[in-house]
């Protein structure tokens, strides 16, 4: 029995990083990348993954710890968190990147996975949507940020939102953009 594991959420400046692990029993047709797949079609994959998969679970590392670890070990730690939400214990873990977080079971690193191995690939679409649901939430507490829209990435309407009010709470501040701003004030 393997688990996939995958993230969402390295790059941007706010939110958490999110990772999702997943034991799949049967496969579910469609499975992909979830950059590669609309919206609408990897909330759908994410209702029936839920609904269809032996386990599957999330994992987070806030804005805080990412400022106290690097993006780095915090979203090994994600990774972490997310497999040990499964409730089993899996035989083999695939992991989609060049890491693997440190674990008692067999562990490999696959660069692409998210693209062509089916668990990896519905950790890919949990992580990627409940993390787009978590900044939706964020854009309400914060609505001056925009971050419904670009998802904490710094697109040029987030770096002149960051500029006219400075960081929220949730913006990771050992990223450049926010630090700098940070400087500023």
């Amino acid at each position: 029995m393997r688990a996939g594991v995958d993230e969402a959420g390295r790059g941007p400046l706010a939110g958490p990083v999110v990772a999702a692990a997943v034991v799949l029993d049967a496969p579910i047709p469609g499975l992909d990348d979830s950059k590669r797949l609309s919206p609408a079609r990897r909330e759908a994959l994410a209702a029936q993954i839920q609904q269809q998969a032996r386990a599957c679970a999330l994992g987070l590392a806030a804005p805080a710890e990412i400022d106290a670890l690097n993006i780095h070990h915090a979203t090994l730690l994600a990774m972490s968190r997310a497999l040990e939400g499964l409730g089993l214990e899996p035989s083999e873990v695939l992991v989609d990147g060049r890491f693997t977080p440190t674990l008692r079971v067999p562990a490999r690193a696959i660069v692409g996975g998210d693209g062509c191995i089916a668990e990896i690939s519905a950790a890919s679409i949990l992580a990627k949507t409940a993390r787009d649901a978590m900044l939706c939430e964020l854009d309400a507490r914060y609505p001056a940020y925009g971050f419904a829209r670009h998802k904490g990435y710094p697109t040029p309407q987030h770096l002149q939102a960051l500029a006219e009010h400075g960081p929220c709470p949730e913006h990771r501040r050992s990223f450049a953009p926010v630090a700098q701003r940070v400087l500023a004030l």
